[in-house]
């Protein structure tokens, strides 16, 4: 192999198409942490605790399964390369699966959790089918560190986009395709205090009404209704029979008009939305497959032995430490992912704010990962990677000081926060690169994928650990999504979880960093060394 081909300096066009498969990952991803805990709380009925439970139960085996796949696509040999072509078979399939996960079938609570346990893990097989080889892709597709840690940039501006689109749109999305568009009759009783009668032509099975400023609060007028908990609260989740009237009284707002009330079907919406995601993802990881090339190979001596490779992989420091690293920024980030929706309905009352603020938080993630590659020359990998753990963590520590009205506040930390938690993924990927080359240097041996499944492991072992983290503190506060008089009083418990909970996690990592062995004198002299290696092979 030929110089020109390992220390290859990649055009635009080829780095937009790499970037383009994490936006559509991400959508999946993002997607996922973000709205699937509170899609199964609010809308499908599932107890937190269960859910925290699935979560961390579907990834036990994560370690395993990344393995495996890493071991699996080293040995894939076709004529498009040893990655590539596991982008275009997981194309479809993950797009099917995003799609299920967010159906809601007509189960009993049991058939409920039987069909969330066999879409979540299926989910995580065909995510790990997928992420894994387009993961070692980014390794592979030049020999130059530095060029690499570009490709990172260009991958996690892909992935900050396509965590936008999904987080920026889908709850109006939700809203636009569960609009119920029911009857109404609104009689005024008081200052500040209204009767208002629904009815819609067609059932409902989960139907959501609050008023679009978030503030009034809601009883039944339970005549007849007998109904045992009538908490006033900020809106009411309730099943709707086609042609029957369901009566509430309303107060906190001066004026309730038809048009500032919102009824949506949660069901449907999220179904309807989730199959669009699904299909721009499938179309953006075909485009990634058809515009990348893998150009580094392994060593033209290097035989078959799995064996020798695990050997390998567990005795390369650089990868152990990112193993754990990249695990406990996983934690942090999902459980600031999936508890942020969460926030935003209950404790600011809320939610459309959300995809606002979610955007906020995308922007900011796209300028980080812009900034990573000139800053990781500056200060170096490692160091950066130290540095922004702990400045995002602390400024995230600060929401636990913001009360629900405090939005500026709330922005302004939470894009701050995000800024230097964006570089986090950038630098773990780039790094895990670098892990490779040091196990190529140092054993003469090269398993791209297998290294690369500790991205895979890491984030889903991350996230499912978090998912358990957070199901079991909102239970421990009595949280029920679909029983909105128990909210008020688990609302402490979804501030820490917001706030200093995850900030914790990022003292642990930025502490554990300090053991990476590989700095960039280190890393010149092994892409040096490497480079002329493969000109004389």
């Amino acid at each position: 192999m030929s110089k020109a081909t390992t220390t290859t300096k990649l055009s635009i066009k080829e780095k937009i198409g790499y970037a383009l498969g994490d936006g559509a990952a991400n959508i999946a991803w993002r997607g996922v942490a973000t709205f699937l805990f509170i899609y199964y709380t609010d809308v499908f009925g599932l107890n937190p605790a269960t859910v925290g439970l699935l979560m961390f139960v579907a990834s036990s085996g994560d370690g395993i399964t990344d393995v495996i796949m890493g071991i699996i696509c080293d040995r894939t040999n076709t004529k498009y390369g040893k990655f590539r072509p596991w982008v275009l078979w997981t194309a479809v399939p993950l797009g099917l699966i995003l799609s299920l996960l967010f159906m809601s079938p007509e189960f009993n609570d049991s058939g409920k959790i039987i069909y969330a346990y066999f879409t979540y893990i299926l989910f995580t097989l065909i995510y790990t089918a997928n992420n894994i080889p387009y993961g070692a892709l980014m390794a592979v597709m030049t020999g130059d560190d530095k060029e690499r840690t570009s490709i990172g940039s260009f991958r996690m501006v892909g992935a900050f986009a396509g965590g936008m689109i999904v987080q920026g749109a889908l709850l109006f999305l939700v809203a636009y395709f569960g609009n119920v568009n029911p009857t109404f009759e609104i009689n005024k009783l008081a200052d500040k205090k209204f009767n208002i009668t629904v009815s819609s032509s067609n059932d409902v099975l989960n139907a959501n009404i609050k008023t679009k400023a978030g503030v009034a609060e809601f009883i039944w007028n339970d005549e007849g209704l007998n109904i045992k908990d009538n908490t006033p609260t900020v809106g009411k989740s309730f099943s709707m029979k086609a042609n029957e009237k369901y009566t509430f009284i309303i107060t906190g707002e001066k004026e309730i008009t038809i048009e500032n009330i919102s009824i949506i079907d949660q069901k449907k919406g999220y179904s309807t939305s989730m199959y669009i995601m699904s299909f721009f993802l499938i179309i953006m990881m075909l485009i990634t497959f058809y515009s990348t090339r893998e150009r580094v190979l392994p060593p033209k001596t290097q035989k078959t032995n799995l064996k020798q490779d695990l050997k390998d992989l567990f005795s390369n420091k650089p990868w152990v430490v990112l193993l754990i690293i990249g695990f406990l920024f996983n934690v942090y980030n999902s459980i600031k992912q999936i508890i942020v929706v969460i926030y935003f309905t209950h404790y600011l009352n809320n939610q459309l704010l959300a995809a606002s603020f979610m955007v906020g938080l995308m922007l900011a993630s796209i300028v980080g990962a812009m900034m990573t590659a000139s800053l990781g020359k500056k200060f170096g990998k490692r160091n950066l990677f130290i540095y922004a753990l702990l400045f995002s963590g602390i400024v995230n520590a600060l929401l636990f000081f913001c009360g629900p009205n405090d939005i500026i506040g709330i922005f302004s930390l939470g894009i701050i926060s995000e800024f230097a938690a964006a570089m986090f993924p950038t630098l773990f990927f780039v790094m895990l690169g670098d892990a490779a080359d040091y196990s190529e240097f140092k054993n003469g041996r090269r398993a791209t994928g297998l290294v690369y499944s500790a991205g895979s492991f890491a984030s889903k072992f991350g996230r499912a650990v978090a998912g358990g983290i957070i199901g079991f503190v909102l239970a421990a506060f009595h949280y029920n999504g679909q029983d909105t008089s128990t909210i008020k009083g688990a609302l402490p418990g979804v501030v820490m979880l917001m706030s200093w909970v995850p900030a914790v996690i990022t003292v642990v990592a930025a502490g554990l960093m300090m053991f990476y062995p590989l700095n960039q004198a280190k890393m010149d002299k092994i892409t040096l060394e490497l480079n002329a290696r493969r000109e004389n092979s």
